[in-house]
C-alpha cells in the first residue's frame, strides 16, 4: 500500500501540530497539497516535497469513529484508488466505511500507530513513562499504600489502627483514644486510605461548631483533602444565585430541592449545630449517599432508653445511611456505660439492641480482662483456673494455641478476636503510650487593677479585659507588663501565648510589636489560613522568626507548635477540656522538653478561683485530666458559686473536686480493659507497617523522579533551602499533566520532619496530589508512549533498528477491589532487534538511556515513513515474546489472593459463631471480593504501554 502518493479523500495528520487533528486532502495542485482539518475547522497548504504530513491507516483490531459519532471496529482493509475503505463491525454487522467519514479527531493509543503518526516524543518522555510504570508497580502493591501522604509522625499506635480499620469493608468503629493521642489524625489516616485505594469516594464529616475550622485545617495540611463546608451561608448564596426564573420553574414543577449542597461536594464538612437548625439541610444530607462519615465529640450525644436528643437523632439517622462511620469519644470510662452502649448502637444497632444484655457481657467481659492480665505476667504459670475459664472460651483450640512457641500471645490473640466490642472499640491510654514530656506550671500571682472592679467575679472576670477600652487594659492591665518581662527573659526560646478572644489577642501582638520591640506574630480566627500559615512559619523561623505566638482560642486549634517549651496562659478557660486542648499545643508525642506552664492570674477574682480549682482540684496543669469535665459536673453548683465570688466556698470546692477526681481516676485504672488496650496497638505488627512505610517513602526518589517529570513538563525549580525547592509554572509548562500547581508557583518540601516542622511548605510524597496527579496523567495519556533515539554502537552497524518496548498488566476492574495488590501493573521491558533477537539482558534501560541521543525531529520524521515495515515486523516480535510473561503473573496473583481473603473468610466464618459483632454482611462483602477478583484476574492481559525505536549510527 503506497503512502507517499497524496489522493483527494486520503487522510493525513500534521506531526508539526497534532492540534490540527485528522486532516483530508482537498486538493492537489502542482507540487502543493491542500488539507482541511475539521477538528480544528481550519485548511491548509504544503510543499509536497518537505510537508510535515503522515498517512493515517488504521490496523486490524483498532477502534475508528465517524463523523456521526458512531464506532466500529476495523476487520480489513482495502485500497480503492489510494482511499482507504475499512471493512468494521459494530458489534452486530459488518460495515463499508470509507476513510473521508472519519472524525475529525484523532487519538492513537497504540504506541506504533502514534509513531507513524508523528505523536512521538523525545527520549526524556519514554524515560519518565517507564519510571512512573517501574514506582506505580511497587507502591500499588505495597504494604504502606495510602499511609504515605500524610504530614504526620510515624507513632506506632495510629499507624496501627489506621492499617486495622481502613482495610475493612465500610468500616464502623469507634476511636476513643485518650485526649492529646491523635484521634482526629488517626480518623484522617482512615479517610485517606479509603479514598487514595478507591474503597470511598464520598465523606462527610460532623463535627460540633467550635471545631469545624480545626477539621477543615487537619484534613486539608496534614491529608490534602479539600473539604467544603455546607453551613447556612453556603444555602443563602444558593439563593442569590437563584434567579426568579429559576425560582419560579422549580416551585411550579415541585423541584425545590433542584440544588443540594450535600451531593454537589464528595467530601462534606458539616457542623451538629446547623444541621439541627435546619431540617433542610438535615433532609440533604440523608438524600446524599456516604461511602464514611466521621462524627467527632460523639460522646455529647445524650441518650437514653427513654429520651433521645435531636442531636442523637440527626447522627442515627444520617448513619444508617452511610457505609462507613467512625465515631470520635471520649474514654468509655469517662462517659459511663450507657452512654457507651449509645455510641456501639449507631455502628451496629441489630448487634447493640438491649442495653441490660450489653451491661451483663460487660461483666464477662471484667472476667477475660483478669485472665488477660495474668497472661501479661510471665513469671508465673498459667492456673488450672484460669485454664478452666480458657476452655470455656476457645474450646478445643487453647490445645493448640498452648503448644506453640508463643503460648500467652497467641491465647491472647485468640482472645483478642472474640472479644465482644475488639473490632468496634480502639482506645490507647497515655500510661500505655509513654513518651510525653513533663508538664511544670509556674503561676504568677498579680494584684488585680481598679479597673476591674464589678467585673473580677463571674465568668467575665475570666476575661475582665473585653469589658474595658483596649488601651486601659494595655495600659493597666499587670498580665500586660509581666508578660513583656517574661518574653525578655525567656529570650530567645520560642513562647506561645494562648487567650480567650481574638481581640485580645491582637491588641496583645500590637503592643508587643510596636510597643515592646518584641517579635510576635498573631494568630487568630480572622485571619485566613494562607495569613495563618505565614504567621506559624514566621513563629517556626530559628533565625529571623517571632519569639512569641499569639493566639487566640479558636484560631489555635487544629495547630500544633511542639517546637516550643513555654506556654503562656494569659487567661484561663472555664472548661476543663479546652485548658487541655490549649496545653496540647505543645504537649504531644515528640516533645523533646519540659513544658513550662506560666500562668499570671488576678489576685481575689474568679481568675484566682479557676487557677486553684485547675491546679489543687484536678492538678491538670501538671498532668492530663481525663476526669475534668465529670469532676466539673459532679460539683457544679459548687463551682458556679466560688466563681461567682463566694470566697468562703473555695477550699470547699478545691477539696471535694480532688477527691472526685482521685475517685474517678482509680475507677478508670480498675476499670482500664487489657484486651481493648492490646488490640488497640499491636507493637510488631505496627513497627513492620512504618519500616514499610520508611522505606517507600525516600525523599531522594520521590525528588528525582518529579524533577524528571517537571524537566519533560515544563516546571521550573529552584533551590529555596534544605530539603525545599520553589516550583513554578516555566514557559513549556504543561498544565493538564501538573495539577496543584498555582500560577504564581509554589514552596515545597521532600522531607518529612521538614514537614512537620513547616506547616507552609507543601509536602511531597508519594501520595501527594501533584505527584498522583502527575504519574495518572502520564500513564493515562500518550506522553512518552512513542520516541525515536539514535545510538552509536561500533558492535552493530549504521542503519540497524532495535525497539525497546513496554508491556504491562491490562485488568479492568473496580478500585475497591484493589488488584493491584495481587497483580500490579507489572511491566515488562523487552529489546528486540528487526529478527525477534531479545537483547534486554545484554542492554538494560539505565545503560541504554546513557548511550541513546535524541533525533531532531524533521530528521525524524523522514525516517519514520522509511522503516515502518521493519517497525511493525519489531512489534509481531515482541508481542510474541511477551506472551509467556502473563500467565506466570495471573498464577502468582490469584496465588496471593487466595492466601489473601481464605485465611480471612474462615476466620470470619468461625468467629461469628461466638462473636456477634462480626456481621454477616462483611463475610458476604469478603466472599463476593474474592469471586470477583478471579474472575477478573482470568481476564487479566498484557497491553504495549511504549515503545522506543533505536536507529544506529
Amino acid at each position: 500500500m503506497d503512502t507517499s502518493e497524496f489522493v483527494i479523500g486520503q487522510r493525513w495528520v500534521s506531526h508539526s501540530d497534532t492540534g490540527l487533528g485528522l486532516g483530508i486532502v482537498t486538493d492537489i495542485s502542482g507540487r502543493r497539497v491542500t488539507l482541511g482539518f475539521p477538528a480544528a475547522d481550519e485548511e491548509r497548504t504544503y510543499a509536497i516535497d518537505n510537508a510535515p504530513l503522515s498517512r493515517i491507516i488504521y490496523q486490524l483490531g483498532e477502534e475508528i469513529e465517524t463523523f456521526d459519532g458512531e464506532r466500529y471496529i476495523v476487520r480489513a482493509v482495502e485500497d480503492i484508488g489510494g482511499v482507504l475503505m475499512y471493512h468494521a463491525d459494530d458489534g452486530t454487522d459488518l460495515h463499508e466505511i470509507s476513510e473521508v467519514k472519519l472524525a475529525g479527531s484523532v487519538n492513537f493509543s497504540a504506541p506504533h500507530q502514534r509513531l507513524f503518526a508523528g505523536q512521538f516524543d523525545r527520549n526524556g518522555a519514554f524515560r519518565l513513562r517507564y519510571a512512573t510504570l517501574q514506582h506505580m508497580n511497587r507502591l500499588r502493591a505495597s504494604a504502606a499504600q495510602g499511609l504515605i501522604g500524610a504530614r504526620t509522625q510515624h507513632l506506632p499506635h495510629q499507624i496501627y489502627i489506621a492499617h486495622e480499620v481502613a482495610r475493612r469493608h465500610a468500616p464502623r468503629v469507634l476511636l476513643a483514644d485518650e485526649v492529646g493521642l491523635g484521634k482526629t489524625i488517626e480518623a484522617g489516616l482512615i479517610l485517606h486510605y479509603q479514598l487514595h485505594t478507591g474503597r470511598a469516594k464520598r465523606a462527610l464529616i460532623v463535627v460540633p461548631d467550635s471545631l469545624t475550622h480545626q477539621w477543615l485545617v487537619e484534613m486539608l495540611r496534614r491529608f490534602n483533602l479539600r473539604f467544603s463546608i455546607v453551613d447556612q451561608g453556603r444555602y443563602d448564596a444558593l439563593k442569590e444565585r437563584e434567579s426568579d426564573v429559576d425560582a419560579l420553574v422549580n416551585h411550579i414543577f415541585g423541584d425545590e430541592d433542584a440544588v443540594n449542597p450535600f451531593e454537589s461536594e464528595q467530601l462534606v464538612l458539616c457542623s451538629l449545630d446547623f444541621l439541627k437548625q435546619s431540617q433542610k439541610a438535615q433532609d440533604d444530607a440523608r438524600k446524599a449517599e456516604w461511602d464514611l462519615m466521621i462524627v467527632d465529640e460523639a460522646h455529647h450525644l445524650a441518650w437514653s432508653p427513654d429520651e433521645v436528643s435531636p442531636e442523637y437523632r440527626i447522627v442515627e439517622e444520617l448513619s444508617a445511611i452511610s457505609r462507613g462511620l467512625l465515631l470520635l469519644t471520649a474514654t468509655p470510662e469517662q462517659v459511663g456505660v450507657a452512654s457507651h452502649f449509645a455510641r456501639l448502637r449507631l455502628l451496629d444497632p441489630a448487634r447493640f439492641h438491649d442495653l441490660e444484655a450489653f451491661r451483663k457481657e460487660e461483666q464477662q467481659y471484667e472476667t477475660i480482662n483478669a485472665v488477660v492480665r495474668r497472661l501479661l505476667d510471665e513469671e508465673s504459670a498459667i492456673s488450672a483456673e484460669d485454664q478452666k475459664l480458657l476452655r470455656e472460651w476457645l474450646g478445643e483450640e487453647l490445645d493448640h494455641l498452648l503448644t506453640g512457641d508463643h503460648p500467652r500471645q497467641a491465647v491472647i490473640d485468640a482472645l483478642l478476636d472474640r472479644h465482644g466490642t475488639g473490632r468496634v472499640l480502639f482506645r490507647n491510654t497515655r500510661a500505655a503510650i509513654q513518651g510525653f514530656p513533663e508538664r511544670r506550671p509556674n503561676p504568677e500571682p498579680l494584684p488585680c487593677p481598679a479597673m476591674y472592679e464589678g467585673q473580677a467575679s463571674g465568668l467575665q472576670g475570666l476575661t475582665p479585659e473585653q469589658l474595658v477600652p483596649e488601651e486601659q487594659w494595655l495600659s493597666d492591665d499587670p498580665r500586660v507588663a509581666w508578660l513583656e518581662k517574661k518574653l525578655v527573659s525567656l529570650r530567645p526560646a520560642k513562647v506561645v501565648v494562648i487567650c480567650a478572644s481574638a481581640e485580645t489577642a491582637m491588641a496583645l501582638e500590637h503592643y508587643l510589636q510596636l510597643r515592646a520591640g518584641i517579635r510576635s506574630a498573631a494568630f487568630h480566627e480572622h485571619l485566613s489560613l494562607i495569613e495563618r500559615d505565614r504567621a506559624a512559619a514566621y513563629f517556626a523561623d530559628t533565625e529571623q522568626g517571632a519569639q512569641a505566638l499569639i493566639c487566640s482560642e479558636i484560631g489555635s486549634e487544629g495547630r500544633n507548635f511542639q517546637f516550643a517549651h513555654h506556654l503562656v496562659l494569659f487567661d484561663l478557660p472555664g472548661n476543663p477540656d479546652l485548658l487541655e486542648q490549649r496545653i496540647g499545643r505543645l504537649d504531644r508525642i515528640g516533645q523533646t522538653e519540659t513544658i513550662d506552664i506560666h500562668l499570671p492570674y488576678l489576685r481575689d477574682t474568679s481568675q484566682e478561683v479557676q487557677f486553684r480549682w485547675f491546679h489543687e482540684g484536678l492538678n491538670a496543669f501538671a498532668e492530663s485530666c481525663a476526669v475534668g469535665v465529670a469532676v466539673q459536673e459532679a460539683v457544679q453548683s459548687q463551682w458556679q458559686q466560688a466563681i461567682d465570688g463566694d470566697a468562703s466556698i473555695a477550699n470547699e470546692l478545691v477539696k471535694a473536686s480532688a477527691e472526685e477526681a482521685e475517685r474517678l481516676k482509680t475507677l478508670l485504672q480498675n476499670g482500664r480493659d487489657a484486651l481493648i488496650e492490646l488490640n488497640s496497638c499491636r507493637p510488631d505488627v505496627a513497627e513492620d507497617l512504618i519500616a514499610a512505610i520508611e522505606e517507600e517513602e525516600s525523599e531522594e526518589q520521590v525528588r528525582d523522579y518529579m524533577m524528571e517529570a517537571f524537566d519533560i513538563l515544563g516546571v521550573d525549580v529552584e533551590d529555596h533551602a534544605e530539603h525545599s525547592d520553589i516550583l513554578r509554572p516555566g514557559e513549556q509548562y504543561r498544565a493538564g499533566h501538573v495539577a496543584e500547581l498555582p500560577e504564581d508557583g509554589m514552596t515545597v518540601t521532600w522531607d518529612r520532619r521538614n514537614a512537620l516542622e513547616r506547616e507552609d511548605l507543601a509536602f511531597m510524597s508519594w501520595e501527594h496530589p501533584m505527584v498522583t496527579g502527575v504519574m495518572d496523567s502520564v500513564t493515562s495519556s500518550g506522553l512518552g508512549k512513542a520516541a525515536l533515539a539514535s545510538l552509536s554502537v561500533k558492535a552493530l552497524p549504521p542503519g540497524t533498528l532495535l525497539m525497546e518496548a513496554l508491556f504491562t498488566v491490562h485488568c479492568p476492574a473496580p478500585d475497591a477491589l484493589q488488584l493491584t495488590r495481587y497483580l500490579p501493573v507489572s511491566p515488562l521491558r523487552l529489546l528486540v532487534d528487526v529478527n525477534g533477537k531479545e537483547l534486554s539482558g545484554a542492554l538494560p534501560h539505565n545503560r541504554l538511556n546513557e548511550m541513546c541521543s535524541n533525533i531532531r525531529r524533521r530528521t525524524a520524521q523522514a525516517i519514520v515513513p522509511q522503516i515502518r515495515p521493519q517497525v511493525e515486523t519489531m512489534v509481531d516480535h515482541v508481542e510474541r515474546l511477551s506472551e509467556p510473561h502473563l500467565e506466570p503473573l495471573k498464577a502468582r496473583a490469584l496465588e496471593q489472593l487466595a492466601a489473601s481473603f481464605e485465611p480471612e473468610i474462615r476466620r470470619l466464618e468461625a468467629l461469628q459463631k461466638v462473636n456477634p459483632a462480626i456481621r454477616e454482611e462483611e463475610i458476604d462483602f469478603f466472599r463476593n471480593q474474592f469471586e470477583a477478583a478471579r474472575d477478573a484476574i482470568g481476564h487479566a492481559s498484557l497491553a504495549l504501554e511504549g515503545i522506543r525505536v533505536i536507529v544506529t549510527s
